[in-house]
């Protein structure tokens, strides 16, 4: 047939290199317009059936195949085996057939890499799906398997296109390994942290780090071969170079949040010239206090047999063991912090004084609130506070703080001036 048509071409008076032409650009046009329509066929019965068949499966991985285009990118080859296929049945010249099937294999190649690519990515979008993606992201070792495939079929592609071994290029790569490991040095360190965050368990997504030479505070929301992306609290979003997770320090939120507690550890100042000895009018008042009944009554009994053991003259006040406004209140916040429904028993708890300064003696609580929720915890933290601060006045302590501008005008407005 396409004899005949070259002869008739000839027979109508057109000369030979241009009936040549023509027959070619004829044969050209005939191959795209089978070619398109194989890509129409594809598209619009095939892949459409593959996607209703999906759509009605009870399996998730194909749904998730579907919306990551897999099938849609493995069309694209229908157009390209049409013209590989006939490019020798129709194609009269052998340098046409050659350049027609390198060309369909190139672009098989490329579309190859695409639908695979599109796989892999579904393959780590079903893996979300699963418990221990969490402890073990595999998005760094895609992105490598991405890398090498791209490399490989780049190759490829050259090897067709310049119709010379796969082997003496794969060959002639070595000459150039200096040059390919200063390309891909970044690659290659998050690929090795990769690893080694994997296998010491040091972050997960969605773990709460602290990194302030990157000026990260927040969570993790995905780690990938070259990069670490964390969502601050503000909501700023700060991306930190995977293997500075290993060359440099962070912390790491997560063992506050596995444990079930998070720490309170805050002081308040107190005013050390309002620490005394208690009266007997400030024992009594305490009695009556009910987180402290126990405690006084259990510690009258304690001081009392204690100085009568030792033949103590109470007159004097600092002879033997007396009770102090301070020691009592530490008992006071023990107990009320022990009854705190917000407060975790089960963790250390305690009330301590540290050393004292020029800016009073610091009282600092120690404890662990069950609530880990960050508006939740500053909220408790808060209203302990209010309770302490409310509190001082009635075991006569007062809290320290510098004078303020309205106490020197005070001062000195009582003082004549």
């Amino acid at each position: 047939m396409i004899e005949s048509f070259h002869r008739w071409l000839i027979e109508s008076g057109l000369a030979e290199e241009t009936a040549v032409f023509v027959l070619e650009a004829v044969e050209v046009l005939a191959v795209i317009l089978l070619a398109l329509a194989a890509n129409k066929i594809t598209k619009s019965i095939v892949l459409r059936l593959v996607h209703r068949v999906a759509a009605h499966t009870q399996t998730h991985w194909d749904d998730v195949m579907a919306r990551r285009r897999v099938f849609h990118r493995i069309s694209h080859l229908a157009p390209a085996l049409v013209i590989y296929g006939l490019a020798p049945v129709v194609f009269m010249t052998p340098q046409l057939v050659e350049l027609a099937r390198r060309g369909a294999q190139v672009y098989m190649l490329l579309v190859g890499l695409l639908a695979v690519d599109a796989l892999l990515s579904s393959a780590n979008d079903i893996y979300q799906d699963f418990e221990v993606s969490r402890r073990i992201p595999i998005v760094g070792y895609l992105q490598v398997i991405k890398i090498l495939l791209s490399i490989t079929v780049a190759i490829f592609c050259i090897s067709v296109i310049i119709d010379e071994s796969v082997v003496a290029l794969f060959a002639g790569l070595g000459a150039l390994t200096a040059v390919i490991l200063l390309i891909f040095k970044d690659s290659i360190l998050g690929l090795v942290t990769g690893i080694q965050l994997v296998a010491n368990d040091m972050v997960r997504p969605g773990d709460w780090i602290e990194m302030p030479k990157y000026g990260a505070d927040g969570d993790v929301m995905e780690i990938t071969l070259n990069t670490v992306k964390v969502q601050n609290f503000d909501k700023t979003i700060t991306t930190i170079p995977t293997y500075a997770l290993i060359s440099d320090s962070f912390k790491n939120w997560r063992g506050m949040s596995e444990s079930g507690g998070r720490r309170i550890k805050r002081a308040i100042p107190i005013d050390m010239t309002s620490v005394k000895f208690c009266s007997d009018e400030m024992i009594e008042r305490f009695e009556r206090i009910q987180m402290l009944k126990d405690y006084t009554t259990r510690k009258k009994k304690e001081l009392s047999s204690y100085n009568q053991k030792n033949d103590i003259d109470e007159s004097v006040l600092v002879n033997g063991r007396r009770m102090t406004n301070l020691g009592t209140f530490r008992a006071y916040l023990v107990a009320y912090l022990r009854s705190h429904p917000k407060v975790h028993q089960d963790m250390t708890l305690m009330v301590r004084q540290l050393p004292p300064s020029d800016n009073g003696l610091p009282l600092e609580i120690y404890l662990f609130s069950n609530d880990q929720a960050w508006v939740s915890y500053e909220g408790i933290q808060s209203d302990i506070f209010d309770h302490i601060l409310a509190s001082l006045p009635e075991f006569e302590l007062r809290p320290f703080q510098n004078p303020t501008g309205e106490d020197v005008r005070a001062s000195m407005g009582a003082g004549g001036v």
